[in-house]
């Protein structure tokens, strides 16, 4: 069995490994005659390309896309399209000890024992290397459904958070962080530095928006909006919490404090609130769709580690090579990607069955 795959109508399959030749994506289900060129992914890829500061891992890739198949004189063609992003920035000496013992928080011993061997090299297909696929898919799934803004910021790192006070959009893409709070990001320079030269990592939080999502899409009872959004995040390296809307703060709410007041509107209900994150009974809402992200500290790190051999022996690890100090970070466009693919998938199944 293969699991490389997600989406119902609109589906795509990653591919490759962080040190092998190449990494890439097959998108199936994109309807034709949609204007299509490289032009139209790079940039979203250049948000998430490694090395940009040096508050990132800097690992010196490129990260650019060919187009390989289904499109022909700029438009899609309905068959699958597949992308390719070569890797040119390996360093697999830089992992020799990963060869020989197990990172704790990362997938080496869970591959091991799924799998009975693995690519120690960059952690093969568990290593972020692997989302920038998941980001050429993610453009392409934007060129579906136009009407729908994508925004996704860094809300915190190392428990470190906004103010919403202080929350500015302009601001997201002035600073390294993706962070709309200046203050904030001023701080983390200092908190993700001190982090950096400690051999250490920190955690981040990461916040999306979708605006323009028309009332109705989602399917239940399988296929519900905030659940298929909760998986899409869920499966990205190294995430191990999504909250739509208020999430687990909703559960100390009363009813009356957690219910989204509706009054008559000009173009239907006009909502007081956005408890629920734009999603009700699985289905959307017409409110903006909320979700928030959490980013585990990157597991590859300079101070040691108590782990194991493959042998079973008591040893000690640490990571060489070169690390994200908060792989949340470059999480930021892959969440929105992932999300765009959703919302995507989910406008052609609402078109198939309801027109």
């Amino acid at each position: 069995m293969s699991w490389n795959s997600f989406g119902r109508v609109l589906r795509f399959t990653t591919w490759g490994e962080s040190h092998g030749p190449a990494i890439g994506a097959v998108v199936d289900g994109c309807p034709p005659g949609i204007a299509l060129t490289e032009a139209d992914i790079q940039p979203w890829l250049d948000k998430r390309r490694p090395g940009t500061s040096r508050f990132t891992t800097q690992r010196r890739e490129p990260d650019e896309v060919r187009i390989l198949s289904g499109v022909f004189d700029g438009r899609t063609t309905g068959t699958p399209i597949s992308l390719m992003i070569e890797n040119v920035d390996q360093r697999s000496k830089d992992y020799s000890e990963v060869a020989k013992a197990y990172r704790p928080g990362h997938a080496d011993y869970a591959y091991d024992a799924k799998y009975g061997f693995r690519d120690h090299r960059g952690g093969g297909r568990s290593s972020a290397r692997e989302t920038a696929s998941r980001v050429a898919a993610g453009a392409v799934a934007r060129l579906v459904i136009p009407q729908v803004q994508v925004r996704a910021w860094v809300e915190a790192i190392g428990g470190d958070t906004i103010d919403p006070a202080r929350f500015d959009a302009a601001e997201i893409d002035r600073n390294p962080f993706f962070c709309p709070d200046p203050e904030a990001a001023r701080r983390w320079e200092a908190l993700v530095d001190e982090a950096r030269k400690a051999g250490s990592s920190l955690g981040a939080v990461i916040a999306c928006e979708a605006n323009g999502v028309p009332a109705g899409w989602g399917a239940p009872l399988y296929a519900k909006l905030d659940a298929e959004l909760a998986a899409a995040c869920m499966g990205i390296n190294a995430v191990k919490g999504v909250e739509i809307g208020d999430g687990f703060a909703a559960a100390s709410l009363s009813g009356e404090q957690n219910a989204d007041p509706m009054r008559p509107g000009a173009e239907g209900p006009e909502f007081l609130a956005n408890h629920a994150g734009g999603i009700a009974g699985g289905i959307a809402t017409g409110q903006p769709i909320r979700l928030r992200v959490a980013f585990k500290p990157t597991s590859s790190i300079l101070t040691p580690v108590e782990t194991i051999t493959r042998e079973g022996d008591a040893t000690e690890i640490m990571t060489k090579g070169r690390h994200d100090p908060c792989v949340g970070i470059r999480g930021v466009p892959v969440v929105e990607a992932m999300v765009a693919l959703v919302l995507a998938d989910q406008a052609l199944l609402h078109r198939a069955q309801c027109g």
